[in-house]
């Protein structure tokens, strides 16, 4: 990435629903071969943000949280989106032993909750987004980590 850091993108929702139809909206916009860090206390709408970029990708059924699983995968018409949940995850050598590494391509998406519960295991985030406590809403901070983070974030400035 560029020496100069670019300045991250923070967007305040008022309530969930708009958070979500704000994800619905920027699913139009996502490329592929991205790896998108969730960041956030218990509760902050991780899954519910996930929800919205996967149903605006065109999934039609339910999105729940792979807490248990830790990754469900939606094959999708423009590519593929893996969603983590590693919340429960006690070691990041789990990882290892579930093939973690071949579901990041270029053609795939990756949202992973709770990523610093697999450090030293996950790839560098192209994109992190930091969901906050925003009056009685959400405020999400958008950080980009690589090149094709900060291309994806242009995108999304317009919404």
């Amino acid at each position: 990435m560029n020496k100069e850091q670019p300045e991250p993108l923070a967007i305040n929702f008022a309530d969930e629903a708009a958070m979500l139809e704000w994800a619905t909206a920027a699913a139009s916009l996502l490329s592929s071969g991205l790896v998108v860090h969730l960041i956030g206390d218990l509760g902050m709408g991780k899954t519910t943000l996930s929800r919205g970029f996967i149903q605006g990708l065109g999934h039609e059924g339910k999105v729940k949280s792979p807490t248990y699983t830790l990754v469900e995968p939606y094959e999708l018409d423009r590519f593929t989106v893996y969603h983590f949940d590693l919340y429960r995850l006690s070691d990041p050598e789990e990882l290892e032993f579930m093939g973690v590494r071949d579901y990041f391509s270029p053609a795939t998406v990756c949202f992973i909750e709770w990523p610093e519960k697999g450090v030293g295991v996950l790839p560098q985030a192209d994109i992190s987004i930091n969901i906050t406590q925003w009056q009685s809403g959400r405020c999400l901070t958008l950080t980009a980590n690589s090149d094709n983070g900060q291309a994806q974030i242009e995108h999304w400035r317009s919404l």
